[in-house]
Parts: structure tokens; sequence; C-alpha cells
């Protein structure tokens, strides 16, 4: 009976939730101990933005869903993968958000760019109305693929964050597509592309130093999604090494998929288990105050993270990667060649130098169901029970 009058706020110091393991537990490529780094390991958990299911936000269009219960999870994992980029982007990945604690203006203005409005960059009405685009009806359920191709139409209008968005199909990274698309001349001069700096604000994650806009206004940071599907109606666990890396790297940006019928975002994993941030929680729309300040202890999941076994993970995820600068870049090509030697692990999906010639040919590797088959499983990937909803206090 105690345990179950036990608060948020108790919990988010008890861990009993967490396995007492020596194997480490990585969070979006950072490696911790869980007998002796317990309370960084939660505090990285709670710091990423945490989107769920939110009801009577205003209407979709202007006359469609005030909720997206039981239809957006896949929409607000999107919404999570891409919050972390630009946490990455505007803060760093050191940055870690404190309950009670002022934060700086540059973290509401990430913030700003998710709530549940219409002319947020990447909120769920974006999300949803740019998604009509794709085939998808406002209230549909979306893969993962389908998630990651809006986010990249939406980012063009993030003048702010100024990202370059790559979306790796056929199970290939195109290395000369990406340094193209990042390498891309844009003049440093305007406000848009370098955002005003504030004294005590990190430029890009780094202090700003003499030098440091020169680098970076040559390489806009990138974000790369990799939509994959590691086996048919389940996972081949020949990935699951590989999978695992992914979460060590310090580029990653985590995963979405889930379980059939569910969407999760992957932020790491300890022994056989994934961590996860879990959107199916419905909460009420959060509005400003008066002092237009955001009240934002609801977007930060205060309670230990939901965990589930590898092998329950369904085939169709996406893979995030985020890459400040070209030398991140050029160190995460390294890392997934080097992943390729690894013993037991098969590669995921295949790093090239340039475009082969066989992508004329769709059929040549035979890696991705055909269009029909595709559509199928991400319906029965996507289909969503409201009879499971959870709804919070």
């Amino acid at each position: 009976l105690f345990l179950a009058t036990l608060t948020y706020d108790t919990l988010r110091f008890e861990y009993e939730d967490f396995p007492e393991t020596k194997e480490p537990v990585w969070i979006l490529g950072r490696k911790y101990s869980v007998f002796t780094e317990k309370e960084e390991i939660l505090l990285d958990v709670t710091s990423r933005l945490w989107f769920t299911y939110r009801k009577n936000f205003p209407a979709i269009g202007g006359t469609g869903p005030t909720s997206d219960t039981g239809w957006g999870c896949m929409l607000r994992c999107g919404q999570m993968i891409f919050a972390q980029a630009l946490v990455c982007r505007h803060l760093g990945r050191d940055w870690r958000w404190i309950k009670g604690k002022r934060q700086m203006d540059n973290y509401f203005n990430v913030l700003n760019a998710f709530i549940d409005k219409k002319d947020s960059y990447y909120s769920i009405h974006q999300i949803a109305q740019m998604g009509v685009g794709e085939g998808k009806s406002i209230g549909q359920w979306y893969g993962p693929n389908t998630v990651a191709q809006v986010l990249k139409k939406l980012a063009t209008f993030d003048t702010w964050s100024s990202l370059a968005v790559h979306i790796a199909m056929d199970n290939t990274v195109v290395m000369e597509e990406i340094r193209r698309l990042c390498q891309s001349n844009f003049p440093c001069a305007g406000a848009a592309a370098c955002p005003a700096v504030e004294s005590d604000v990190l430029y890009n994650g780094y202090p700003e130093e003499a030098g440091v806009r020169d680098r970076l206004s040559l390489w806009k940071p990138l974000v790369l999604l990799i939509p994959l599907r590691l086996g048919l109606t389940e996972i081949n666990e020949a990935y699951i090494e590989t999978l695992k890396h992914c979460f060590m790297m310090p580029q990653s940006l985590g995963v979405i998929g889930g379980k059939p019928n569910s969407a999760h975002y992957f932020i790491g994993y300890v022994g056989e288990e994934l961590i996860y941030l879990d959107p199916h929680t419905t909460q009420p729309a959060v509005e400003p105050n008066d002092s237009s300040c955001l009240p934002d202890e609801s977007f930060h999941c205060q309670h230990p993270p939901c965990r589930m076994s590898i092998a329950e993970l369904d085939p169709s995820i996406a893979v995030g990667f985020f890459c400040n600068t070209e030398e991140d870049f050029s160190d995460w090509c390294q890392q997934i060649k080097k992943l390729s030697l690894v013993r037991g692990a098969l590669p995921m999906f295949e790093l090239v130098e340039r475009q082969p010639s066989h992508f004329s040919n769709p059929d040549v590797l035979n890696l991705t169901p055909d269009s029909s088959d595709a559509d199928r499983l991400e319906r029965f990937f996507d289909s969503e029970d409201e009879d499971f909803e959870i709804l919070s206090l």
C-alpha cells in the first residue's frame, strides 16, 4: 500500500525501477554506472524533452482534433528526437534541466518550437498538416519514415536553428550527399544563420571564442535520420549489437520506433533492455502564463524511465545522429566503419562515399519489402488502441 502512494518526486530518489547491474548504462552517447552514478543517470533522462499526448489544444487546422490521444504517439516521438537535436544545437549535450532552476532563454526558445499551437515550428499542428503532403490525413498514424520526412520539411522554416536535415534512404548513407548539404555556403552575416548570442549563453554548444563562429559557419549542423527495417515482423537478432553501438556514439540522438501498436523514443540501453521515454500519457495542453514564461515541468519525465527487452522492438525504426561540426561527422563516419569490423554485429546500413550506380534499380539489394508490404506493415506498426491510454492526473 505504501508503494502505491509514492509520488514522482519520491520515485525520483528511490531508483527501485532501475536494475542493480554491473552492466554499463548508455544514454545518448554517455556511459554511466548504476552503482556510482544513479543521480547522474536520472538527471540526464529528466533533462530530455518529453512530449506526450495532450488534450484541449487549439483545433488542428481550425476545425480538426483538439487532442492527439490515440493517434499522435509517433508524432510525439518525432518531436522528442528532434528536440534532442535542438538541445544539442543550442544548449549542448552537457546541459541539464533542474526543477525550479531558472533556465536560459535558449532553452525556452527550443521548448517553444514544439508547443501545441499552429505557429510553433515543430508543433503537432505543423506535423499533422505537413503530413497531408506525405499522404497521411490528420489524425492518421505515422511510421518512423513518415515523421522523419515531415520533420525535414518543417526544419527548412526554422531559420534560428539553421539545420541541415538528411534522411538516408535505401539503407545507405552517402557521405558526398551529406557534405554537399552541410557545406552549402550560407552568409554568416545574416541573423538567421547566426542567431544572436547572449553573453552567458553557449553558441552551438561551445563557449563563444574567436574562430568558433568562422569554423562553424562553413558547416550547417547536421541532423541525420536513417529509417530502417531490421527484420520483417520481428527484429533480427544479428542487428542487436549494432543497434546498441548507436547509443554509444557521442553523436547519438536515439531511436524512434516501438512495439507493435505503440511508438516510443529510445534514448539508451542497459544489458539486453532498451531505455525509453513513453508518449502514452495524456496531459492538458500548456499555455504560457501572464509573464509569458512557459510552465515546463510537464515536459520532463521526473520518474525512472521505462525499459523493455530489445527483442520486443518492432523492426521498423529510425535512428538519429547529430553532427555539430564537420569534425563530428568525420568522427561518426570512422566509428561506423569500425563498427563493420565488430564480430557478430550485422551492419544496419551501408556507408558509402558516393551514390552507388545500382540505386537506379531499387530491387538490386532487395532490402525492403515492396510498397504495398511496407504500407501494410507501417499500418500494423502504427495501429493504436485507445482502450490502453493512461490518463495522467
